[in-house]
């Protein structure tokens, strides 16, 4: 076990382990020149030369080599046959020239191997030493060579690479795929595991798998792009990572966000020397906005969670019926801004206790979102829903006897509340029985909520992904939006990482607690005066 609250990392390879981004640069402009030396002559196309700070850093750095050749290519308007993966060097595809930097990769490695970062070899010995895990995700199908070379391949529990990805049908970064596949592997979880990054491309990775900490390594001066792309912190000098500060990270609680309302312009988000200790790191610049700035773009959305944050938790789902007041409020902040319903509740339900028209809903933690001319439902989840209504079935029959439990059925999901259980007699019975069909049911996870039990479909997806999605469906850019979410429970976390450096999320509590929230609200009522201080300040 872990002496600390986050249980694993994930280490990209070349930059970050090893020492290998001059010889992939080397690599690829030979392939590059090559080929536009080539175009010269055949077509007369002028030659202009593949560099390492116009070309390889914007547009093949960490990515898969196809894409890096795709993405190169379309860079400078060339237009090729994608082709096949068995295509030798010497063919004008996509893949030929992918395949051609590889043999010369490999030729350079073979001949000259490579070095390694001696303070991260360290830094990794010392943290397996205290019980974290470890593994290595990297896009490169040359992974295993290059640790071998660098006689480090013995230090990872897992290594997810271009290979493993390939077979897999893993999707490359930005796409998270590759940092939560190692994840698992480990049997950890994204929530609680720290992503080491050195690429843009990687940190964005880190930031859509909603990771607890996004560490991005400044190694090619591109600091601000890091931040930028989704790095939570930055640094340049390796010999500055220190477990203990890591460690503080992830015991951050937000700060009340009304009671100091008038003097919210000098408050910031994180309080950096709570984890800093004069450590020359860079925090990415959201965290310093002052609050106010949330309404500043003209484009902002507001995400918005129902149960405990709209209405007050109640003892029976059925009764969370939202207030006159509080729907007269939401209702006029939806004239001024985009505002979007999520939550793990069926949508139908929602809608029906929200009562208002013509907002986008993302129900069933967002497999069902509908609304502003959207539809989407999972269609992995679709295959679940047999299972579903299996677990339904025997939840009813094991633990229907019991005075007070309510079995909340759902479309892709079944919760047990246990409010009104007497739980000293009841909870260990409750508990036994849903992780014993999680346990015998490989289709399906468990969550736990506020005196709940939900399984769901063991899909890769959350209320932070659908927001994600439903961003890209609405072709509305992180960096061209304020995005504010709000929400209650453990499920929201979800989403307050996935928005996290990108937008501002607030976690509605009554008391402080561990949270990757921006801020706190203490109630719904709270929450409603929150919304008339956004219209008036619009």
């Amino acid at each position: 076990m872990s002496d600390f609250a986050f249980e694993a990392i994930i280490f990209d390879m070349d930059g970050v382990i090893t020492k290998t981004a001059l010889v992939h640069a080397r690599a690829w402009k030979k392939t590059f020149d090559e080929y536009l030396q080539k175009r010269e002559k055949e077509h007369g196309e002028p030659f202009r030369e593949f560099t390492h700070d116009d070309d390889y850093l914007p547009f093949v750095d960490g990515k898969p080599r196809y894409k890096g050749v795709q993405s190169f290519l379309e860079s400078r308007g060339i237009e090729l046959p994608f082709g096949s993966p068995a295509d030798t060097g010497e063919k004008e595809t996509v893949c030929g020239l992918g395949n051609r930097k590889n043999e010369l990769f490999r030729e350079v490695l073979e001949e000259d191997g490579v070095e390694r970062y001696e303070p991260m070899i360290k830094f990794i010995e010392e943290v397996k030493s205290r019980g974290v895990k470890v593994g290595v995700a990297s896009s490169s199908k040359n992974c295993e060579l290059i640790l071998e070379k660098a006689e480090a391949i013995d230090l990872f529990e897992t290594r997810v690479d271009g290979v493993v990805s390939e077979d897999l049908g893993l999707e490359g970064k930005p796409e998270p795929d590759i940092f939560v596949t190692a994840t698992r592997n480990l049997g950890a979880d994204p929530a609680r595991t720290i992503v080491v990054e050195d690429a843009t491309s990687g940190v964005a990775a880190g930031r859509n798998g909603g990771f607890g900490l996004v560490l991005g390594l400044a190694r090619k001066d591109n600091v601000d792009a890091l931040l930028a792309n989704g790095a939570d912190i930055v640094m340049k000098d390796l010999s500055y990572m220190k477990i203990d500060w890591l460690e503080r990270w992830f015991q951050r609680k937000p700060q009340h966000l009304l009671s100091r309302w008038d003097e919210i312009d000098r408050l910031t988000k994180v309080q950096l020397w709570e984890f800093r200790d004069d450590v020359p790191i860079y925090l990415n610049p959201y965290y310093l906005r002052p609050g106010r700035d949330m309404f500043e773009k003209e484009k902002t959305v507001f995400f918005l969670d129902y149960d405990g944050t709209l209405t007050p938790i109640v003892d029976r789902p059925e009764d969370a019926v939202i207030s006159g007041r509080m729907k007269d409020t939401v209702e006029r902040l939806a004239k001024k801004f985009r505002v979007s319903i999520v939550s793990g509740r069926f949508r139908e339900d929602v809608e029906k206790l929200l009562g208002i028209k013509d907002l986008l809903y993302a129900c069933s933690h967002g497999f069902d979102i509908r609304g502003e001319g959207l539809t989407m439902m999972h269609p992995k989840a679709k295959e679940v829903i047999p299972v579903v209504d299996n677990a339904i079935d025997r939840l009813e029959k094991k633990l229907g006897h019991i005075e007070g439990v309510l079995i909340e059925k759902k479309k892709f999901s079944v919760a047990v509340h246990y409010r009104l259980v007497d739980e000293d007699k009841y909870l260990d019975e409750i508990k036994k029985e849903v992780e014993a069909i999680k346990d015998e049911n490989d289709e399906l996870r468990l969550m736990s909520g506020k005196k709940v039990f939900e399984l769901l479909p063991n899909i890769e997806w959350d209320k932070g992904k659908a927001i994600r999605w439903i961003l890209e469906a609405i072709k509305l850019d992180w960096k061209d939006a304020n995005i504010i979410y709000i929400g209650d429970d453990v499920t929201d976390e979800f989403a307050f990482r996935m928005i996290r450096t990108r937008g501002t999320g607030i976690i509605v509590s009554d008391e402080e607690h561990v949270s990757a929230a921006d801020f706190r609200l203490k109630d719904p009522e709270e929450v409603r005066e929150f919304f008339e201080q956004a219209i008036k300040d619009i």
